[in-house]
């Protein structure tokens, strides 16, 4: 899977098992989760070739510096995606925001949309899409499509763990998107929860069940 990207650090090592731990509060999580997306973040935004040069005046002296131009959309898949959205602004401030509200439904063994935000150009723009967790990929397919649907461009997603299967499944619909994640989990349990995993990332950054 060239598409994946893990990013594999002693740093996110360290940092995933704090999250992993369920004895971790719910204040220490919500840092740690930030901590983590401005790392997945910087990589994504590693290729980045929108730049333009600028003239700036140091303390010392006149020279060249550069700014993006061109700045991402960085959508969340809420609601736990935006647990990482503050991160991510915080290192492109001049990226716009889009939300998605989208879950699976049990019942109808379908996924159902909620809420839906862009903003007004999106056409080609590069996403990044923010979800902290990537199980069976259902949500995540399924705001890919949404996101094609209005013609963006292309699409990068940032995500702390992801399954295999749910890997497998996103690049068999969408094999020219990118997935930045911390660590691959190979097993879902049958409520469809990551093994090990860190439980519902949603309920543990706000406090909910």
């Amino acid at each position: 899977m060239n598409q994946v990207k893990v990013i594999d650090h002693p740093l996110l090592r360290h940092k995933l098992g704090y999250l992993r731990d369920k004895d971790t509060y719910s204040h220490e999580f919500r840092e740690i989760v930030k901590e983590v997306s401005k790392i997945l973040v910087y990589e994504a935004m590693r290729d980045w070739k929108h730049l333009e040069p600028i003239a700036i005046e140091t303390p010392i002296a006149k020279t060249m510096a550069e700014r993006i131009v061109k700045p991402p959309i960085v959508v969340s898949i809420m609601r736990a995606g935006n647990g990482m959205l503050d991160a991510v602004l915080s290192m492109i401030p001049r990226a716009s925001t889009g939300f998605i509200g989208i879950y699976r439904d049990k019942f109808i063994h379908n996924t159902v949309e909620y809420y839906f935000k862009m903003p007004q150009d999106v056409q080609n723009k590069e996403i990044i899409l923010c979800d902290p967790l990537i199980a069976t990929a259902d949500t995540i397919v399924a705001a890919i499509d949404r996101l094609k649907n209005y013609g963006v461009g292309k699409i990068k997603v940032i995500s702390i763990l992801a399954s295999k299967t749910g890997l497998e499944r996103i690049l068999h619909f969408h094999p020219d998107v990118e997935i930045y994640t911390v660590n691959i989990e190979e097993q879902i349990n049958e409520l469809g929860y990551l093994v090990p995993g860190l439980g519902d990332a949603g309920d543990r950054l706000f406090q909910t069940k």
